[in-house]
């Protein structure tokens, strides 16, 4: 029962750890400063209606202590502007400054994304030339050639001819071939072989067999209609 009170003791006369509060981000600190930046350009606008209706009363009052007193009043509205004014323009600055940090820190993330896609595409090519042995290409390469020459030889081997003697001479061969273009060459100097002629003497003699034509006045041309059929004359048709 001592211990928690000798706790408090403790704390009371060391005091407590206070925790860090952790740095804001970039984003952080930049809306920070652009809302103060917002709160400045309010200020500003309503000085310079101020100043627009101080401006209006000059115009208005003629020259003596009233007047004099309204321009005091509006120099010391054109002073709080003017200091406005370089707040607003220091904390431009430092937005400025606070994007470009941004954007440099944007870009190295940028990079190191890139890095680890790049790693991990090497890695993974590496893995694949490592299947892809050069070794193993020229084999499979090899027993495909070997492959399309066989193939071939069975094609060759399929279309042999059958019942042809393989112990021709081919000198015996080229001179049966003169011997054969020989009897040919003469045979068409004798007149062609009986199996060759057609028959065109029975077809000239048929020709002559045909009886004559009549004598008499030569037939007149039969005149056709537009279909290509023969008219029939007028004077045969009854009325």
């Amino acid at each position: 029962m001592r211990r928690p009170r000798r706790c408090n003791e403790m704390r009371r006369v060391f005091g407590v750890k206070k925790e860090r509060a952790s740095a804001p981000t970039v984003e952080e600190a930049t809306q920070r400063i652009n809302k103060r930046g917002d709160t400045i350009d309010e200020k500003i606008k309503k000085l310079d209606g101020e100043l627009f209706r101080y401006r209006e009363q000059i115009k208005k009052t003629r020259s003596g202590p009233t007047q004099e007193a309204i321009k005091a009043r509006a120099i010391r509205i054109l002073k709080q502007k003017k200091m406005y004014e370089n707040q607003r323009d220091q904390l431009y600055s430092q937005t400025f400054n606070l994007e470009q940090v941004a954007f440099a820190t944007e870009g190295l993330k940028d990079a190191q994304q890139t890095m680890s896609a790049m790693k991990a595409a090497n890695k993974d090519l590496k893995g694949t030339m490592k299947s892809l042995k050069m070794d193993d290409i020229d084999k499979m390469q090899g027993e495909m050639m070997d492959l399309v020459d066989y193939s071939s030889e069975i094609q060759e081997t399929l279309g042999r001819s059958y019942g042809v003697p393989d112990d021709l001479d081919e000198e015996e061969l080229m001179g049966e071939l003169d011997a054969l273009e020989a009897d040919m060459g003469l045979e068409t100097e004798e007149g062609m072989p009986s199996y060759l002629q057609d028959d065109k003497e029975d077809e000239t003699e048929s020709d002559i067999n045909l009886p004559a034509a009549p004598s008499g006045h030569a037939a007149q041309p039969q005149a056709a209609d537009e279909y290509g059929f023969p008219t029939v004359p007028r004077t045969s048709i009854r009325t």
